[in-house]
């Protein structure tokens, strides 16, 4: 593991560095301070040494300074279990097309897994020009070490412009692991990716602050530009079979037994809230004034067929559990209709339903945020809007 370094001659022993030091990988011997293997390079030591003593080691020097030139294409990993693609994999192939198409390059998928080469053929499939395939017995189940090791060293090799993770469970491990290694950027939970107009960089918005703002971040410097980005936040492309592109197979990087961890079963949580996949999703917030208040959006939601749903607010206060939340915190939804009731729409919020393809906004409030992003909005007391909402549903639905 690399480490900072320190020159002994320079060092005058004040122990600046040790009191600094966050993990506690410096001590003093004598009248010198020493690292140990605890040091993560967070460089929080050079900032307070008064005699410039520390520096880091040349590689990460070196790797602060790539010729950006060099590192072309658009990559995806996509993501399989028990050799069945996850959905958020195709929305990222799909964006990650667009982002190509924009950039006037390749979109390469990037496959790891055992007997799965049915994924590559779909791959190509959803739009990728060529296909990374490793399918090894090490790799059939995820384990950040062997995925992390096959994709830092095609990275290197190939140098990619743009990496593109689902931002599930697996992706945000593996993708903090590559970026960690490759001394890159890393922007997570993405709800939006774009092309700059003037510098070519990505573009990568995310709310942050507690969904009070929406960030738009650059990593002008380093490569890969990586993000990850949830379920829902795009659009699937639809697969085109007669698509045709290159398959190239690379081999797994590690033994069996040089791999430390070892899956040794899976526990499947039901839950009875399947927010992501609902096609029609009623949600309340602050304004259903407590728990009580859920009844009628859950008649409303009965009415339907509908998934109910939450804004953090609602959660917060205890009203009704975390697995209704909708937003950046919460589930990321792309529902055919979304009515939000009670909802002024804070950022966090909007982050993770605004691309239902028809959202319904009632509220007491005529300025209320979520009213610039409705289809149709509705403004009055919503104990008197949901149940003739409801009584109408049931009447046509019933005719």
């Amino acid at each position: 593991m690399a480490a900072i370094v320190i020159d002994r001659e320079k060092c005058i022993g004040c122990g600046a560095c040790v009191d600094v030091c966050p993990f506690d990988a410096l001590s003093m011997e004598g009248d010198v301070a020493v690292v140990n293997e605890k040091c993560t390079l967070c460089s929080a030591c050079l900032d307070v040494c008064p005699v410039a003593a520390i520096s880091l080691p040349e590689p990460v020097i070196q790797a602060g300074t790539p010729d950006l030139a060099a590192y072309q294409g658009v990559w995806v990993w996509v993501e399989q279990f028990r050799g069945q693609a996850c959905g958020v994999s195709w929305e990222m192939v799909g964006e990650g097309r667009r982002l190509a198409d924009r950039r006037g390059t390749a979109l390469t998928a990037c496959v790891l897994g055992h007997n799965v080469e049915p994924v590559t053929r779909e791959a190509v499939a959803y739009g990728a020009d060529r296909v990374f395939w490793a399918d090894d017995p090490t790799l059939a189940v995820y384990r950040t070490t062997p995925y992390a090791r096959v994709l830092v060293g095609l990275v290197r090799r190939y140098k990619p412009e743009i990496f593109l993770v689902g931002a599930s469970m697996r992706g945000r491990c593996l993708a903090s692991s590559i970026a960690a290694e490759l001394y890159t950027g890393l922007t997570a939970d993405c709800t939006g990716l774009a092309i700059d107009p003037d510098s070519g960089f990505l573009r990568q918005t995310r709310p942050a602050f507690g969904g009070n703002i929406l960030a738009t971040i650059l990593c002008p410097n380093y490569r890969p530009q990586m993000a990850t980005v949830r379920h829902r936040v795009f659009e699937p492309p639809a697969a085109d079979p007669g698509r045709t592109g290159p398959v190239i197979a690379v081999p797994a990087e590690l033994r069996e037994d040089q791999i430390a961890t070892r899956v040794l079963d899976f526990v499947v949580e039901h839950s009875e809230v399947n927010l992501a996949d609902a096609k029609i999703i009623v949600s309340g917030g602050r304004g259903v004034g407590g728990p009580q208040g859920f009844g009628v959006i859950r008649e409303l939601a009965d009415a339907l067929g509908a998934a109910v749903g939450a804004s953090r607010a609602a959660v917060d206060a205890g009203w009704i559990p975390y697995d209704h939340q909708v937003g950046q915190t919460g589930r990321t939804v792309r529902p055919d209709l979304y009515i939000a009731c009670g909802i002024s729409g804070s950022i966090q919020h909007l982050a993770g339903m605004s691309t239902s393809r028809v959202i319904v906004a009632i509220n007491k409030d005529p300025d209320a945020p979520l009213f610039k992003v409705a289809d149709y909005g509705i403004v009055g007391d919503l104990f008197e809007i949901v149940p003739a909402l409801t009584r109408q549903f049931r009447n046509r639905l019933k005719s």
